[in-house]
């Protein structure tokens, strides 16, 4: 699938934030815990969660689509000698199955996981978490190797603040009877998701956006449950960029401003005038929602070099973002991407539409602005948010672009193209 993009057009009107790709696939991992029916509600149609589901299926779950809700019905038992190997190789996401999968097998085999190709991203942090549990990993080439005799609860400290690490545990605890705490966890929304739907499945769970996780683990769950899928912090920063990009003022709805209040603040000191409205709470209960408004605006470059840290710091997944925002930035934004070691390279891709970057090296980048943006044809990167911001820049380039297989743009973003043709982007699906 390719998308056909005539840039250069003023965007206008509301959009309304999805629901989170980050927080389907930690619910689905977790709904493996549960012996009874789960439903989750309001799940986006992405492809990384049709790889997931593809998955529960092949092991032997029952999955039906309800509207926009998931139904999964677990069988008498899962067999993972059937298991879907293709589509569990394409999601990193899979990862997070070893948590719940602890507590049905003593030893199981689980396919090596896939997802954004971003350099070396290393599995150590969740096998020297489980382990404190009582269980073993080894790694193979295609393989992750996982055993344990008896599961203990434990004290866990984390040798990262990640959050499939910090989902890991939380699964592993969940149903381990005891009290176990998970220190230097990751406070990320996802995270927050998954203590939700834990409580709801009868789990204690305190702590919850802190740094220190108190579980309170039981044996056995067999309910029937129904839990909403908060919005996704990564979505409306799309929308917040492409409005920048394309010089347009637009309302966003149900933005999580919990989980881009660090993002908002740079952006104001960078000179974006915008307004928030409308303060409620996800279906959830825990995700604080506003509506968000921005105006037309002359941006500046930060001062400062822009950084991702580990909630509540600027979040990783938004740090891209500021790439292609730092093309209509008046000044030189140095933008500093530590945690993957190509990401930052791939942002070098934006000079094919016109940017000035200046790659110091595979984390560091200064672009120049502002840059009048020009259309041209590309492939899309093999990770979601580098993907997303060529697509920005191709909205603000006027003329002609093509952005060629968005695979990884359809990974986590629903429903794009119709969402941006509602606000007023000329945007087509092409797929010659």
């Amino acid at each position: 699938m390719n998308f056909v993009i005539e840039g250069g057009k003023p965007l206008s009107g509301t959009v309304e934030t999805s629901r989170s790709k980050n927080g389907a696939v930690a619910l689905l991992a977790a709904a493996l815990l549960n012996r009874g029916t789960t439903t989750l509600e309001r799940m986006p149609r992405i492809e990384e969660v049709n790889r997931l589901i593809e998955v529960l299926e092949s092991i032997g779950a029952q999955i039906s689509w309800e509207g926009s809700n998931v139904v999964i019905t677990p069988p008498q038992e899962f067999n993972l000698d059937t298991i879907d190997r293709t589509a569990a190789m394409k999601t990193r996401s899979i990862l997070m199955f070893v948590g719940p999968l602890i507590h049905l097998f003593k030893k199981f085999d689980l396919p090596q996981s896939g997802g954004c190709t971003l350099g070396l991203r290393t599995v150590r942090p969740h096998l020297m978490a489980l382990e404190k549990f009582g269980v073993t990993i080894t790694a193979s080439s295609d393989t992750y190797q996982v055993s344990h005799t008896k599961l203990v609860p434990a004290e866990v400290v984390l040798y990262e603040s990640g959050d499939t690490a910090t989902i890991n545990a939380l699964l592993a605890a969940a149903r381990i009877p005891g009290t176990s705490v998970i220190k230097y966890a990751s406070a990320n929304y996802q995270v927050q998701e998954v203590c939700g739907f834990l409580r709801a499945l009868g789990v204690s769970v305190e702590g919850i956006g802190s740094t220190t996780l108190t579980v309170t683990g039981v044996a056995e769950i067999n309910t029937t449950v129904s839990y909403s899928v908060a919005q996704d912090p990564t979505d409306a920063m799309f929308f917040i960029a492409a409005a920048i990009v394309t010089d347009s003022a637009i309302t966003i709805t149900s933005a999580p401003i919990d989980f881009l209040e660090i993002e908002l603040l740079i952006l104001e000191k960078m000179g974006l005038v915008f307004t928030l409205s409308n303060p409620h709470l996800s279906e959830n209960g825990l995700t604080k929602l506003v509506d968000l408004s921005n105006e037309q605006s002359e941006l500046q470059a930060s001062p400062e070099k822009i950084a991702p840290r580990p909630y509540p710091g600027l979040n990783i997944d938004n740090l891209p973002f500021f790439a292609v925002i730092a093309t209509q930035a008046r000044g030189t934004t140095l933008i500093h991407d530590w945690v993957y070691e190509k990401r930052a390279i791939y942002y070098t891709e934006l000079d094919r539409l016109g940017a000035k970057t200046d790659l110091h090296d595979p984390h560091r980048i200064s672009i120049e602005g502002p840059t009048r943006l020009k259309p041209a044809e590309l492939i899309c990167p093999p990770a979601l948010r580098p993907a997303t911001i060529i697509l920005v820049a191709m909205l603000g380039a006027k003329g002609r672009s093509m952005l060629r297989n968005v695979y990884s743009i359809n990974r986590g973003y629903e429903d794009i193209v119709s969402r941006l043709q509602h606000l007023g982007a000329s945007i087509e699906v092409y797929t010659g």
